[in-house]
């Protein structure tokens, strides 16, 4: 129908211009004197000849007749042509008001503010859209406007962040995703709103069910309702959120994060609170701020780089941790870790862009980090206004945070190497055998200056000999936080194949629930016991007391207790390693430990 509905247009405004084109001539043109010529047989007919007003009278006369004729020609045209358009198929009405213009009535339905339709569909992006009553559409599709029927529509009518209103006919469902729906009307098939409100009118006609999700219904008693009443409400009346919905049309399908206008001020609120979130972290731990913001101005190449790994070995790592099934019990950690750490790290990026532009006018502008995260946190807020590059660099920004976080804790395993004194000089048997013989062969005055400048046997065998190692936070290197971190990861791992070993044997064991608590029993016992775990053997790390006292059941109590401290804060007590100077995290500074590297080869059980 689409391909032949402009030819014949085409075709009727032809027709038009053919039939008004003597009307036209005969209005410019005028009338011509009768010549005086010899009478004809249609002269002699004729009356005789009028005055001046009877010619005025006879020449509006025949103007009117022209007229007539023209317009009975062109009405015959417009026929024959909507007898063609009709034999397509295609219903045409006749608006004499508006000058007979056609319109394909049951193809196209009128849309306010000039919304055009696709195909026999109105659908409507980020506007409103209504159907005027005596229209039909063949379905109705909103997003992120209202849609408003008070004609008819042939299928269902759907609204997504926005609401509904059915005042005609809908021949299928009525559905309203983050909107409210009011009905009163006819609708053959079901009425759902989605996180709305359902409101029926005393002429609403449902003929299948009445369904709303997080909202109420209001039910007119005159109103029809073939089918059933669900509603599953969070309150009793949900409200409009016409906030979001301005936020989703103004901002959102705008590609940007913030906007000026009405009904936005709660975003701008929000983006606020969460600036002086970064600026209380900046306040808090400023030395971490610093250190993380130092990653991105000394290592910029590095910092991308961990960027792009991140994002690229995330995915896997989730994949790996569902697949050995025990791993899952991680996950919710490691996701709330990372939202902490992106945090952080944004914070620690604003930080670092705030110094940046007050260093360009001058130095020691910006003495305290909380206020280079402020005026950084400002200039990012206004660039979020940006249409496109606002949703770019909110995404970007959390990214960069995070692997400014994560290659601090990389960082953080680069470890200092303690300096050792050199090694005494090793002489064989052979040659402190050689060695004393001379010796006694000399003076004793010269014996007496070799022992004390040569090496005799006996000092060469005891060199031999390897010192002990002594395991004291004084004399051996911290460990950092990806060391603690595997270490964990292989206990958290083995406790779990063990207790799901004993919950397959007894069915009346119940470990999963309980698995924080088991898993702190454990660390308590192999603390006070053997000063380390079996992932701490695996990775050569021992607990050890900052006074080099023996470890043991009250501080193993103490520090296994206000780890869930440590991990209540998406875990920010151990990750706090990773910046703290002396390598604790904040269990290890209650209960005055820390975790130090043995030597390989040292015997840890």
């Amino acid at each position: 129908m689409k391909k032949h509905r402009f030819p014949f247009l085409a075709f009727l405004w032809l027709a038009l211009a053919l039939a008004l084109f003597p009307v036209l001539r005969a209005q410019e043109t005028p009338t011509p004197a009768t010549p005086a010529t010899a009478p004809t047989p249609a002269t002699l007919a004729t009356p005789p000849t009028p005055t001046d007003d009877e010619d005025e009278d006879a020449g509006e006369e025949k103007i009117t007749e022209e007229l007539a004729t023209s317009k009975a020609k062109v009405d015959a045209k417009l026929r024959r042509a909507e007898e063609k358009l009709r034999a397509l198929g295609v219903e045409v009405e006749v608006d004499q008001k508006a000058k007979r213009k056609t319109r394909p009535h049951s193809n196209r339905a009128r849309v306010d503010l000039g919304i055009a339709t696709t195909g026999r569909e109105l659908v409507v992006f980020n506007r409103d859209a209504r159907v005027h009553k005596g229209e039909t559409a063949e379905a109705v599709v909103v997003i992120g406007g209202n849609a408003q029927v008070d004609g008819d529509s042939q299928d269902a009518v759907v609204t997504v962040f926005g609401s509904s209103e059915v005042n005609g006919k809908v021949g299928d469902a009525v559905v309203a995703v983050m909107g409210s729906t009011r009905v009163n009307g006819h609708v053959a098939d079901a009425v759902v709103a989605v996180m709305g409100n359902v409101v029926l009118g005393p002429d609403a006609v449902v003929e299948g069910e009445v369904v709303s999700v997080g909202g109420s219904i209001t039910r007119d008693p005159k109103s029809i309702v073939k089918g059933g009443i669900q509603e599953i409400a969070f309150m009793d009346k949900f409200p409009e959120m016409t906030g979001l919905k301005t936020w989703i049309s103004k901002c959102g399908f705008w590609g940007r994060m913030l906007w000026f206008g009405p009904h936005l001020g709660w975003a701008w609120m929000m983006a606020g609170a969460f600036l002086m979130f970064y600026a209380l972290l900046a306040l808090v731990f400023p030395r971490g701020i610093e250190k993380t913001a130092e990653v991105l101005e000394q290592r910029p190449g590095a910092t991308f780089l961990t960027m792009l790994l991140t994002v690229l070995l995330t995915p896997v790592l989730f994949v790996l941790l569902f697949v050995t099934v025990l791993g899952i019990a991680i996950v919710p950690f490691l996701v709330i870790g990372a939202f902490f750490a992106t945090l952080f790290g944004k914070a620690a990026l604003f930080a670092w862009l705030g110094r940046r532009i007050f260093k360009a006018g001058g130095e020691g502008i910006v003495s305290h980090p909380a206020f280079a995260v402020i005026v950084g946190g400002l200039i990012v807020m206004l660039l979020y206004t940006i249409p496109v590059f606002g949703m770019v660099l909110y995404k970007f920004i959390g990214l960069l945070g995070l692997a400014m976080v994560v290659h601090r804790l990389i960082l953080s395993m680069q470890r200092e190497k303690p300096k050792t004194p050199p090694a005494a000089p090793i002489i064989p048997p052979a040659m402190g055998a050689i060695s004393a013989a001379v010796s006694a062969s000399m003076p004793s005055g010269v014996a007496g200056e070799m022992n004390a400048d040569g090496a005799p046997a006996a000092a060469a065998a005891a060199s031999l000999a390897p010192p002990p190692v002594i395991i004291s936070a004084a004399t051996l290197p911290r460990a950092g936080f990806w060391p603690r971190f595997l270490a964990a990861l292989l206990d958290c791992i083995m406790v779990g194949m063990v207790f799901a070993m004993l919950e397959g044997m007894f069915r009346w064991f119940h470990f999963g629930s309980a698995f924080p608590f088991w898993f702190a029993v454990y660390n308590v016992v192999m603390w006070a016991t053997k000063g380390t775990t079996i992932g701490g053997i695996v990775c050569g790390l021992k607990v050890v007391r900052l006074d080099d006292r023996p470890l043991d059941w009250s501080v193993s109590i103490i520090r296994a207790l206000t780890a869930f401290l440590s991990l209540g804060v998406a875990g920010l007590g151990f990750i706090w390693v990773a910046f703290d100077d002396e390598k604790q995290s904040w269990h290890d500074k209650i209960a005055g430990t820390t975790i130090v590297r043995v030597p390989k080869g040292t015997a840890l059980l």
